[in-house]
Parts: structure tokens; sequence; C-alpha cells
């Protein structure tokens, strides 16, 4: 059986034993079924990964001992924040967990005008806690060592003026320009997607006015959880990590 890899949030040390939060051991003892003396690999998000072994366990908690640090995961070598209206269920999920495999370094989940989703206080710090644990277990799934900052979601016009001052990157099947037609190699890339429906004109103005450069992806209209994945493979090829 392939060794589990967990997340936790607590500091990890060569030497130390340390007691997992109840979710991860209630999945190691009654997924797994683990027992004393299994084999695991942790990491807290800070690029280190550490081999452990399980030393004890109650009903509902498990105590680890850490071993050696195996690995430091470098930085990302091109830092690409992803700006994605929010979306239905699913969609947002599926979108969040394989932007996570394919190497994004922040989320930003916009609320836009052509949401469908309208997120109360009270849903959304729910949505926030669902989707940080998609997070969480796509980066234990791919093997990351860092966990992609999750920002909370905001209003469109507003978070655009909070997005990083770099290359500025929208979907837009309307665009004259691929991403391939780029020229140089970027430091860090934003990338803007919209939810269901698109981007309403009035938000492309703004985004325009923002610096965001339109771009397509190909002939075809892409579901809203399928363009950013595409874009992100594409971005990951030409500059990113896929060719190292």
């Amino acid at each position: 059986m392939r060794t589990p890899r967990i997340f936790t949030s607590q500091p990890l040390q060569t030497g130390h034993h340390i007691q997992l939060e109840a979710e991860p051991s209630h999945h190691l003892l009654k997924v797994l079924r683990l027992r004393s003396g299994a084999q695991l690999r942790l990491f807290n998000g800070d690029g280190r990964e550490f081999s452990a072994s399980l030393i004890s366990s109650d009903r509902n908690r498990v105590e680890v001992e850490l071993h050696q640090c195996l690995r430091k995961e470098a930085k990302d070598s091109l830092p690409i924040t992803l700006a994605i209206g929010i979306s239905r269920g699913e969609r947002m999920d599926f979108a969040l967990q394989k932007s996570v495999e394919l190497g994004v370094s922040a989320i930003v989940p916009l609320v836009t005008e052509r949401c469908v989703v309208r997120l109360d206080p009270r849903r959304q710090q729910k949505r926030m806690t669902h989707w940080q644990k998609i997070v969480i277990s796509a980066c234990e799934q791919s093997g990351r060592c860092r966990v992609p900052q999750l920002e909370q979601p905001g209003r469109f016009d507003e978070m655009l003026q909070q997005l990083p001052a770099t290359m500025r990157l929208m979907l837009d099947h309307r665009a004259s320009e691929s991403l391939h037609d780029l020229s140089s190699r970027p430091d860090a890339i934003v990338l803007l997607v919209g939810p269901e429906g698109g981007l309403s004109p009035e938000e492309r103005r703004l985004a325009q006015q923002a610096g965001f450069k339109g771009v397509r992806l190909g002939p075809r209209v892409l579901r809203t959880e399928t363009a950013p994945l595409a874009a992100l493979a594409a971005i990951q090829t030409l500059w990113g990590d896929f060719m190292t």
C-alpha cells in the first residue's frame, strides 16, 4: 500500500512526538485502519515532508513519532494566482482540486454578476471550510508540500485592485490572442476565469482597465471548470515546471 501523506497544522521536527488532529486521525484509524508501527509521511505546508510512524492511538486521536525530513520543496518557479468566479457545487470543487494538482500558488474566489451562488456570512464560512479541505486533500494526493493560499471570497471590482501586480491574463473566447502569442516569460501570473455564463461586459471592461489581457484557448468555448485547467496546463508547459 502507498504510504499515506497527511497534512497537519502543527510544527514538525525530527524526533518529536505529536498528536494529530481529529480528522486525519479518523482517516488513519477508521478509513485506512492503520495500527501502531504503520509508516506515514507528514507535511504542514512549509515545504518540508517528514517520515513518521504511528506509535499509539485511542478511539479518536493518533500519536506519531517524526523521523527524518525527506525533502524540502522549492517555492514555485512561476507563481500562479487563480482568480475564479464562484460556480455551483461540484464544478467549483473540481476546479479547485485540479488547479492545486496543476500547481497554482493562490486561489481567489470571486463574486461576479453572473454567479448563481450567493453566500451569506454563515454559508461563506461553511464553503471556505469545505474548499480548504479540498485544497489540502489535493496537496496530499499530488505530493505537494506547500499548500496554496485560499483567499476569502470577494466582490469582483474590489478584488481586482488587491490582486498581485504582475502579468494579468483573462480567459476570453472572443480574444484575438492566445497564450502562445505572448512573447516573454513572466515572473508570475494572475489568471482570471469567469463563472458559468462568463464575465459580464462591464466586468471585462473593468478587468481590462486593471491591466488584464484577454487570451483565448483555441476555437472552442470551454466550461468554467475546464477552462482554468486547460489554461494552467498550457501555462505550465510554456513557462512553468511541466518541462523540468
